[in-house]
């Protein structure tokens, strides 16, 4: 099967079967027994928030200090047919037929009927019960394993994830910090397929005047690519994106941040460059380590004002038991 093959299949995001990437947990049991096949999180073998944890209140009250003039600015795409979608997900609105006027008054009224992947379309917050990765235990058996060592046996019913859906998350308000990879290297958007670099990312932060030491546990960190500028391109759009690399990844999680996004369909580079992985960032930030993913964002607004940091916010709507959620983050100066 092809690179191209892979990508388009239906169940590619159901079934990630690559070699185990440099994990460094020993593989024994098949049980939620932390310590044996699963090293504990740092919020405990329970928990499902994973990195929305770091959300404490000092970090809000830190973030909330960011906001000086109150400008809101728009982070995210309209919901709308026609616009890029991964592989063969859908989107269809319909107004149902209205009715007669009710009462003496002769009330009229809308709704609508929406049907779609609802938590993985458009600008979409990916919940911790979206990626995982297939095992082999020590005992030759096969686990389907995700974050903080829930397996597929706990989480899977017709209904939605039993473990890790997306009502778990706790608001995100915090400090976003925008960082310009397309800015940095001299162009209005990163060609195809462009690995970003952690030597781009620090490239970009001194260009924007911010250290690496000043980024902070649950921190946001917002990707531009200059991907967005292809939105009304769907075929190009969804055609082998720019995006961070597994080093990027392990770094972010070194800085302990709560998420990061970007303005592409999925933040990070397509193909990947190892030989035979598939998406394999996701993996390190969500199922590794409990950091989420905000994807198909637009930072045009940010642009204009040539804002870098700011008060962050993103709230999931709390489908129980989804993969992800529709979102619609601000950003506040």
């Amino acid at each position: 099967m092809t690179f191209k093959d892979l990508i388009s299949s239906r169940i590619l995001f159901s079934f990630i079967l690559i070699p185990f990437f440099l994990m460094p947990v020993s593989l024994v049991g098949q049980t939620r027994d932390k310590g044996s096949f699963w090293p504990n999180t740092e919020w405990g073998a329970e928990d499902q928030a994973g990195a929305s944890n770091r959300i404490i209140p000092q970090k809000v009250m830190d973030a909330l200090s960011l906001a000086t003039t109150g400008k809101v600015y728009e982070l995210g795409q309209v919901y709308e047919e026609g616009m890029p979608l991964f592989g063969n997900r859908s989107y269809s609105m319909i107004l149902p037929s209205k009715g007669e006027p009710g009462g003496d008054n002769k009330i009229i009224g809308n709704d609508e009927f929406l049907a779609t992947q609802i938590g993985q379309v458009g600008t979409q917050f990916d919940g911790l019960g979206h990626i995982g990765q297939e095992l082999v235990m020590e005992n030759g058996t096969t686990e389907r394993v995700f974050y903080n060592g829930y397996t597929a046996r706990e989480m899977d019913s017709y209904s939605g994830l039993r473990k890790l859906g997306i009502e778990h998350v706790k608001p995100i308000i915090t400090r976003g910090i925008l960082i310009d990879i397309a800015g940095f290297k001299n162009t209005d958007r990163l060609p195809n397929s462009y690995e970003v670099t952690v030597e781009d990312v620090l490239g970009a932060l001194q260009r924007q005047g911010i250290k690496e030491t000043d980024i902070k546990a649950g921190d946001a960190l917002l990707f531009r690519y200059g991907w967005s500028t292809l939105w009304q391109k769907p075929d190009d759009y969804n055609t082998n994106p720019p995006g961070i690399g597994i080093a990027v990844a392990r770094w972010a999680a070194e800085k302990k941040v709560t998420m990061v996004g970007s303005d592409s369909w999925c933040t990070e580079v397509i193909p990947n460059p190892g030989e035979g992985l598939a998406f394999p960032v996701h993996q390190e930030l969500m199922m590794k380590n409990g950091i989420f993913n905000l994807e198909n964002m637009c930072f045009d607004e940010l642009m204009e004002d040539d804002i870098n940091e700011f008060l962050f916010i993103v709230t999931t709507i709390r489908f129980k038991g989804a993969t992800g959620s529709p979102v619609r983050p601000i950003a506040i100066r």
